[in-house]
């Protein structure tokens, strides 16, 4: 038997969290704590980024069309939890955090040394909803960390997640590690 929930709750909305960077306008890195991500096709694999609310990061990304995905991984969730409850207009959100962060290696974005997996991401348009921003981004670069890239990633393998450690949100401000790998047998 199934009960019904309200279709506004965010209870049921299972995502995995990125840190998105941008540069504040003096050139100060800015990050913010994300998950309204996903991919789609537009003549190329892409990115869905969806924000939403006022936010700097939303106004950075609107003013440069670039930002960083970072994947915020079990190590990294306490920085990722403080750019997620830190407004970034705050002036000293980022004095708050002891992070290590370097640029982009294809598009002038900062990146957190930390993250496993982070996409260097270039907006080809916006999509302005009541309340939100979606932006449909062109992956521009993935920089992967060298103890993932040496477990033989191709453009057709599976992303090990196991070593990767990503946290996963399920609505309600909970944060999860991803299980172990499963293998689907035949329906019974």
């Amino acid at each position: 038997m199934k009960v019904s929930l309200s279709t506004q709750a965010n209870t049921c909305c299972p995502q995995a969290f990125y840190a998105y960077g941008t540069y504040k306008e003096d050139g100060t890195p800015n990050f913010g704590l994300f998950c309204w991500f996903s991919f789609c096709w537009d003549g190329e694999r892409c990115v869905m980024a969806c924000i939403g609310g006022d936010k700097l990061t939303k106004d950075r990304i609107r003013a440069t069309g670039r930002f960083s995905a970072n994947l915020v991984s079990e190590e990294l969730l306490p920085q990722a939890y403080y750019f997620g409850n830190t407004p970034g207009y705050n002036p000293d959100k980022m004095k708050g955090v002891d992070v290590a962060i370097s640029k982009g290696q294809v598009l002038d974005v900062p990146v957190l040394e930390q993250s496993p997996w982070v996409y260097e991401l270039e907006v080809k348009r916006s999509i302005p909803l009541d309340g939100s921003d979606i932006f449909l981004c062109r992956i521009c670069n993935i920089l992967v960390d060298e103890r993932l890239a040496a477990l033989g990633l191709d453009d057709d393998g599976p992303i090990p997640l196991d070593e990767a450690k990503p946290v996963v949100g399920w609505g309600g401000g909970a944060f999860f590690k991803v299980g172990e790998r499963l293998s689907p047998t035949k329906p019974r």
